[in-house]
């Protein structure tokens, strides 16, 4: 008996198709650090994440922190 060739198809998920490859993280910040951080963005030219980023690798490279 031959086999039908049907097309399946899959249900979409509902919600945004993820945009990257990293887990997503979220935290609360106070409004006054997130101009700080909207401004560092705005003077190197780069995303708010990606500051969030740079200082996130700055403090875990610090000597002397405790760990």
């Amino acid at each position: 008996m031959a086999r039908s060739k049907e097309k399946v198809i899959r249900k979409r998920r509902p919600g945004r198709p993820p945009t990257g490859v990293d887990p997503l993280i979220t935290m609360r910040l106070p409004a006054e650090m997130i101009t700080a951080l909207d401004a560092r963005a705005a003077a190197d030219d780069v995303s708010r994440s990606e500051v969030i980023r740079r200082f996130c690798e700055l403090g875990l490279k610090a000597k002397g922190g405790k760990r």
